[in-house]
């Protein structure tokens, strides 16, 4: 939806049959879609950055540039029993209107030009770190730098995230999502004993059962922390809400191999790849273990 705004081409399947082989796969991430569009639609400049605001999407839609977000979503019926119903999505913002509080938004399952209010759409955003993703013209990409000012630099953009999920995780505490971004974002700088205590706080509170089909850094900062009991024991999660997930099964291989077994962590890479064969770090883990057995 997003790329056919200048003119793309395609729908759904084409970029699936690109970046996830198998229908079954439940989750696009937000790298995936941008290797894809800069691998397949090379005459657009693609950015993502995390911790946006409500002004900031305004900016960026008074400049003629739609964003998309990643947010929550509910089914309407279950899958499982006790399903809490929650899941990940996408939603491209293309309007606002001060006087009534309400962005217009194209989302791809309730259809086009559709109303959200400002407070409901920052609610659903903050699960996914308020994640926010540009698509653009190569001449945009002044207009793009000046509304994103510091928030360009990629580091700088992270720490920004970071101080404004410490701020919420005290404002308000009993926020699960507030903890776990804080979580995601001192793993991005490599602070990975502090993020397990975020997220150990996160999961405390209660997280929605579908989160580690879509977001993996507490995989990361409990590998790096040598929690792999821990690691185990979130990845087995995942893998009973997801079956196919190769990012979990990418994992639970990592943790094999640091308590000896090399043997499952091979065969848990091997699977990796037959849900996705075209998942990159899986094949990398693949090959270390051939030259590292």
């Amino acid at each position: 939806m997003y790329l056919r705004f200048y003119g793309w081409e395609g729908d759904q399947t084409t970029i699936t049959e690109v970046i996830k082989p198998f229908r079954e796969d439940r989750n696009v991430n937000v790298e995936e879609l941008a290797y894809y569009v800069r691998t397949q639609a090379g005459w657009l400049n693609l950015q993502y950055r995390v911790g946006g605001d409500l002004e900031l999407l305004k900016q960026f839609i008074a400049a003629g540039i739609p964003v998309m977000i990643e947010e929550s979503f509910y089914f309407d019926e279950p899958f499982w029993p006790n399903d809490d119903l929650w899941a990940a999505h996408y939603n491209l913002i293309t309007g606002y209107d001060d006087e009534w509080q309400i962005f217009t938004a194209q989302d791809s399952f309730y259809g086009s030009d559709r109303n959200v209010v400002y407070t409901k759409l920052d609610e659903y955003w903050q699960a996914f770190n308020r994640v926010y993703i540009l698509i653009y013209l190569p001449q945009q990409e002044p207009i793009v730098k000046a509304i994103l000012g510091d928030n360009w630099d990629a580091d700088a953009n992270r720490q920004y995230a970071l101080e404004v999920s410490q701020s919420e995780t005290k404002s308000d505490s009993d926020n699960p999502y507030a903890w776990f971004n804080l979580g995601s974002n001192l793993t991005y700088f490599e602070r990975y004993f502090e993020a397990t205590s975020a997220f150990d706080k996160a999961r405390e509170l209660g997280l929605p059962q579908r989160m580690l089909r879509y977001q993996f850094s507490p995989f990361i900062a409990y590998f790096h922390s040598g929690l792999m009991d821990d690691l185990i024991t979130l990845v087995d999660y995942a893998l009973k809400i997801t079956p196919n997930s190769e990012e979990a099964w990418l994992w639970h291989g990592w943790a094999m191999y640091r308590k000896g077994d090399s043997n499952q962590a091979s065969a848990d890479f091997q699977r990796a790849l037959e849900e996705n064969p075209l998942y990159l770090d899986a094949q990398y883990a693949i090959d270390f273990i051939q030259s590292n057995p």
